[in-house]
């Protein structure tokens, strides 16, 4: 059974609820890096502008062009924001109340690959039209973050040792789902367990939050077999690890409830991370995914700690410079 509203409100109090990220990679789980330096134009632009009041977003992802898409947790909705100016409208009307947009992910052609929270749904939507193309009840207790791959589109289940794989065929088109059990070093927790999702660099693998093993961290997932193996991290713990965002080989990983972006060199096989940085800001309340444009990383603020939220509820995504 999928999570009820309480116990939604009860998992964010606690720090575990979770996101996307933006986009890099190569080879089998192939991407795109986007190119950085400063633009004086873009200097300009703004570092923080406002969602509609009440929308409790959670994801967001960015495209080939200069705009933010975020999802709604309150109503699956889906805002698009131009980065140039902040301003923004709803372009997709979700399918309302238990039906959350929670990952986004949007490929070359405008269609956005949602991950459905606890109402067990994949969802595609068509960014330019605003309809929602297909509904895919997976069962899942709590379909979670997105990852887009030459052949599919990866979704992480929060409650579930499993990966679902949305096939996509030569054209970007999707067809069928399959469940992908993890197996080798995974450990699936009494609670929210697995979280964001990425690449490794060199694109061979997949890297997914778990946020119960070890005290919190990454497993690099075989995405042939499922068989997941820890990622090295020294000293290092993700215990809110939430979206993440690999450019390059640079892993930034969103911990939400100490309001901070963590900063990883990856080996080239994503084998093994050593801890760089971490970007705090004090515009933060408790982000939780991150996309990049530039040389700037987008997070939009979550507010988990406003339970419950209002419909006049204020949020707000803002803007730091990436490494």
């Amino acid at each position: 059974m999928a999570p009820t509203d309480r116990s939604f409100a009860r998992l964010a109090r606690r720090g575990f609820l979770t996101g996307t990220a933006a986009l890099t990679g190569a080879a089998l789980l192939g991407g795109t890096a986007r190119a950085t330096g400063q633009d004086p134009a873009r200097a300009a632009w703004p570092r923080r502008f406002s969602l509609p009041d009440g929308f409790r977003p959670e994801g967001i992802t960015i495209g080939k062009a200069p705009f933010a898409y975020f999802g709604s947790l309150a109503n699956g909705d889906i805002y698009r924001a131009a980065l140039a100016t902040g301003r923004g409208a709803v372009v997709a009307e979700g399918l309302g109340a238990g039906h959350p947009a929670v990952g986004l992910r949007i490929d070359r052609g405008g269609r956005l690959f949602v991950s459905g929270g606890d109402s067990g749904e994949i969802r595609t939507v068509d960014a330019r039209t605003g309809g929602t193309e297909k509904v895919y009840d997976v069962e899942g207790t709590f379909v979670n973050d997105v990852i887009l791959t030459p052949g599919a589109a990866w979704f992480t289940d929060s409650f579930r040792p499993v990966l679902y794989k949305l096939v996509l065929d030569r054209h970007g088109r999707p067809g069928a789902v399959e469940t992908v059990p993890l197996s080798g070093d995974w450990e699936q927790g009494p609670d929210f367990t697995a979280n964001g999702i990425e690449r490794t660099p060199d694109g061979s693998a997949l890297l997914v939050v778990n946020a119960f093993a070890n005290g919190g961290g990454l497993m690099r997932v075989d995405p042939r077999t499922g068989t997941a193996r820890a990622v090295d991290l020294g000293a290092a713990r993700l215990p809110n690890g939430d979206g993440l965002l690999l450019l390059g080989r640079t892993l930034y990983a969103v911990q939400q409830w100490q309001n901070a972006i963590d900063v990883f060199r990856l080996d080239a096989a994503g084998t093994k991370g050593t801890a760089i940085a971490r970007i705090t800001d004090p515009r933060f309340r408790i982000p939780t995914t991150v996309a990049a444009w530039g040389d700037r990383l987008y997070l939009p603020n979550a507010r988990f700690d406003v339970d419950p939220p209002q419909p006049d509820t204020e949020f707000d995504a803002v803007a730091v410079d990436r490494l």
